[in-house]
């Protein structure tokens, strides 16, 4: 067995997407070939209604499949032929934009106010860009969750993990996704298929992941490398990006850790990408751009939600 050491850590940047949401990006918009299959991460965790109401009103997307998981609050989905969904605490929903879509997501806080969740693009392979799009709401009690004898705690939204398999099925690049507990002051290995680029997202207490040789903790801020002071301790918000190998190892601090686990086989494959758009060559993007304009972006007649006929 081999551990992965970390590549990369990465403090989440505060950023404003779509009406004026407050949110905090992992990565995305920039050289993302180092996770590749996946594109874009954000956490968007807020307590002030104002910052976050506006939501994400009517907008394309073409090529890329986006999956949200919601903590706290609701998010509110529709799309431009007919479809309408709501996805609170616990739930998740995945959509295969394929061939495109226009949708609009809308988050609405808890009874404190409160709205927490994340967004993940994955990436389409290019025989699979123009895919008939579909969606698929998956509701908290039909994630499975695991509870190891040490009280490690998982919950499994997509792929083989410990023996279970998660409810979203048919994505193209296989991820495994899986919202990781740790208890304090526990050591835990878990595993991550070689092939696979794999990066973990910490939002909840504080933790280290080893390298081969020592522990290296996730810094809440950036951190000179080369500097003799070791990293500080971690809180949450911080993005660990790891190397090749078949295991992570974290050391849970005080308070525990969770963290998103996500990993996919990677495509390899050319790079087009602007705003809700990702296609393979800079003409595909002008044609999807053109289509827009020209009122022929979308190919189906009828979104296909997983399960119906």
């Amino acid at each position: 067995m081999s551990i992965r050491p970390v590549k990369r850590l990465i403090r989440s940047k505060p950023t404003t997407e779509g009406a004026g949401v407050h949110l905090r990006r992992a990565f995305g918009f920039g050289n993302t070939s180092e996770f590749d299959p996946f594109l874009l991460l954000d956490d968007f965790r807020n307590d002030v209604p104002e910052d976050y109401l506006a939501g994400f009103p009517w907008h394309p997307h073409r090529g890329i499949e986006t999956i949200t998981y919601v903590l706290a609050g609701t998010v509110e989905h529709g799309d431009s032929i007919g479809n309408r969904g709501a996805i609170a605490a616990g739930d998740v929903q995945w959509m295969t934009a394929g061939s495109g879509i226009i949708h609009q997501e809308m988050p609405k806080g808890d009874h404190a106010g409160r709205i927490h969740g994340f967004q993940l693009w994955a990436n389409l392979p290019a025989s699979l860009k123009m895919t008939p799009p579909r969606y698929q709401e998956v509701k908290s009690p039909e994630i499975p969750e695991i509870t190891d004898d040490d009280g490690t705690h998982v919950r499994l939204v997509c792929g083989s993990f410990w023996g279970k398999r998660g409810p979203v099925e048919g994505i193209a690049t296989d991820p495994v996704y899986v919202d990781v507990s740790v208890a304090p002051g526990r050591r835990k290995t878990l595993p991550v298929e070689t092939t696979r680029h794999a990066f973990a997202y910490v939002f909840a207490g504080s933790g280290k992941f080893c390298n081969a040789s020592e522990p290296l903790s996730v810094p809440t801020e950036s951190v000179g490398w080369l500097d003799t002071a070791p990293p500080s301790a971690a809180d949450n918000r911080s993005l660990v990006l790891f190397d090749r190998g078949d295991e992570v190892i974290v050391q849970a601090g005080d308070e525990g850790i969770r963290f998103l686990l996500v990993s996919g086989k990677p495509l390899e494959e050319p790079v087009a990408w602007y705003g809700p758009i990702v296609m393979n060559t800079q003409d595909q993007l002008r044609q999807a751009f053109t289509e827009l304009e020209k009122g022929t972006f979308l190919k189906e007649g009828r979104t296909k939600k997983a399960g119906a006929e």
